[in-house]
């Protein structure tokens, strides 16, 4: 009896010192890769960037481009898978008429977009056909429908015909309000004047709350990303741009679509700016949602933007003459 409780008490000490053991070696032990990947930040600065990059105009069907992200989530939602993203952003491409552009675009981007180590994903806002562009509201709509979503920090207003050139074009946001596409091909690759800020810009949302968004005033083509700087200046930002050697960007050669004739007003309009921007805009934005898609590279938000009730808003201020 006495040499089996002998036997015993050893069996129960050596357990008792093979699990304090264990507890110190996993305690002490430097996690493996695995068990850490979504822990840990991405780094700051994203590895593997290299300057300049090709762009391809010329691609397969969407159908075909589908098949090159297999891991993309639906929605056209991407997000690194070896590191936690620092940036959850929001890229909002106002859209109708631009079918043959789209496949270019999102190849492009989503290869961009993930070098960058961001949670991202790509809101296309489509405006229903027969009434005529207001590319700024169908903006103001994308940045309304994309935080429906989720609690996006940053926004990217994206022109369809807009390819960076560079990943070191970082499409996230900062201090100040950040104009992208500051060299593009179709302008010799120089600034086209000192107050642009259209094509592809980042902005905070807490920055575009505060101007009011785009102004939803112009229809047809040209003037609100003029407002747009405005707003900016009026509310107390600054633009902020990358060198002109860095922010390159091609352009895809078009017409003016359909339904987008010049703006004939768009001059009026901007010397309103300073009485109209904190009424005009996010505050007053009016649409109907048709419908919106989950398609694999992208979310898809068709609307009504209610052109006729939008401009007899516009007239009832008494500041538009009628044609406005």
């Amino acid at each position: 009896m006495t040499v089996i409780k002998f036997l015993l008490m050893c069996t129960f000490c050596i357990v008792i010192i093979l699990r304090l053991s264990a507890h110190m070696f996993s305690r002490d032990a430097p996690k493996s890769e695995d068990s850490s990947t979504h822990d840990s930040l991405c780094p700051s600065t994203p590895p593997g960037l290299v300057g300049p990059i090709p762009v391809l105009f010329d691609v397969p069907a969407l159908s075909e481009i589908e098949k090159l992200y297999p891991n993309m989530n639906d929605g056209g939602h991407g997000e690194p898978s070896t590191c936690r993203a620092r940036h959850k952003v929001a890229v909002i491409v106002p859209f109708r008429d631009r079918k043959e552009h789209l496949p270019a675009f999102l190849h492009h981007m989503h290869s961009f977009l993930a070098k960058q180590q961001l949670n991202y994903t790509i809101f296309v806002v489509e405006q229903a056909t027969g009434d005529t562009f207001n590319r700024g509201k169908l903006l103001n709509v994308g940045f309304v429908e994309a935080l429906k979503s989720g609690d996006y920090a940053c926004f990217i207003f994206h022109d369809v015909d807009l390819f960076p050139e560079d990943d070191r074009i970082l499409y996230t946001c900062g201090d100040q309000p950040r104009h992208l596409s500051v060299a593009i091909d179709k302008f010799n690759y120089q600034l086209l004047y000192e107050t642009i800020f259209g094509g592809a810009v980042a902005i905070t949302r807490q920055q575009f709350e505060l101007i009011n968004g785009y102004s939803g005033a112009y229809w047809g083509w040209g003037g609100e990303d003029d407002d747009l700087y405005s707003r900016v200046i009026l509310a107390g930002y600054n633009i902020s741009r990358l060198p002109i050697e860095i922010a390159r960007y091609k352009m895809i050669k078009h017409e003016l679509d359909p339904g987008n004739s010049v703006n004939k007003c768009r001059h009026y309009l901007l010397a309103l700016t300073h009485r109209m921007w904190r009424i005009d805009g996010l505050w007053n934005l009016d649409y109907k949602r048709i419908s919106l898609t989950h398609n694999h590279l992208y979310t898809n938000v068709t609307v009504d933007l209610h052109e006729e009730k939008s401009r007899g808003w516009m007239r009832s201020q008494r500041l538009f003459p009628s044609q406005c």
